[in-house]
């Protein structure tokens, strides 16, 4: 099974540098747009099986031209949500950015109790991650799709693949970019961490995607 992890596309949140976590959120701006509108022609040498997206809207508008390029339905499911930020929600400062880094990256190296303050542990979110991709394994399919958000994304694909937390922690997902990961559920091998927008440099605005891709000196 060959897993596509893409993180949606520029939202104002992202602009704001805010740990916007809460379902529905917000969609995505004009430049958004664009990158979710560039990822069918990047992937177009992919026979993708199936397509999934999370309950956060802009993940659902990423995740659009794809499936409309491939004919396919979406799969819409609450577990590849983002990290709650839970106390942390719609700050932008860097302590609490930094603070959501800590809790999370932990995970990477299997302290699954660590918390985001008022928000969730890692056995919380590699449980519901674990069970999208267990349903689409069970189905059979050999190339998936998964539009979804950067922190959650690094740190369930540093963890399932082994890779460590500096790893993890000093390597972003900007907007729209993409790990691959190989393998069956329960072992995976990373294949790539790209972590440019699929689209190219042009659409590329760095750590202004907010805090879920940027790199992170973790404490």
């Amino acid at each position: 099974m060959r897993l596509l992890l893409i993180r949606h596309g520029q939202t104002p949140s992202n602009v704001a540098g805010r740990l916007d976590t809460a379902v529905p959120g917000p969609g995505l701006t004009e430049l958004g747009l664009a990158q979710a509108a560039a990822i069918p022609r990047a992937l177009e040498r992919e026979s993708i099986d199936a397509v999934f997206a999370s309950t956060q809207l802009r993940a659902q508008l990423t995740a659009t031209p794809l499936v409309e390029s491939l004919d396919a339905p979406l799969a819409v499911r609450d577990g590849i949500r983002e990290i709650d930020a839970g106390d942390l929600e719609m700050r932008n400062d860097w302590d609490a950015v930094m603070e959501y880094h800590r809790a999370s990256f932990a995970w990477v190296d299997g302290e699954l109790d660590e918390c985001v303050p008022g928000g969730e542990n890692g056995h919380s979110v590699f449980d519901r991650f674990d069970a999208v991709v267990d349903e689409a394994a069970a189905l059979g399919e050999k190339t998936v799709a998964i539009v979804a958000h950067g922190q959650v994304l690094r740190v369930w694909a540093a963890a399932r693949t082994r890779a460590t937390q500096q790893f993890a922690s000093e390597n972003p997902l900007h907007n729209t970019g993409m790990i691959v990961m190989d393998g069956t559920p329960r072992q995976w091998s990373l294949v790539e961490w790209h972590s440019a927008p699929l689209g190219g440099d042009n659409l590329d605005v760095g750590i202004s995607g907010g805090p879920g891709g940027t790199a992170a000196r973790v404490r």
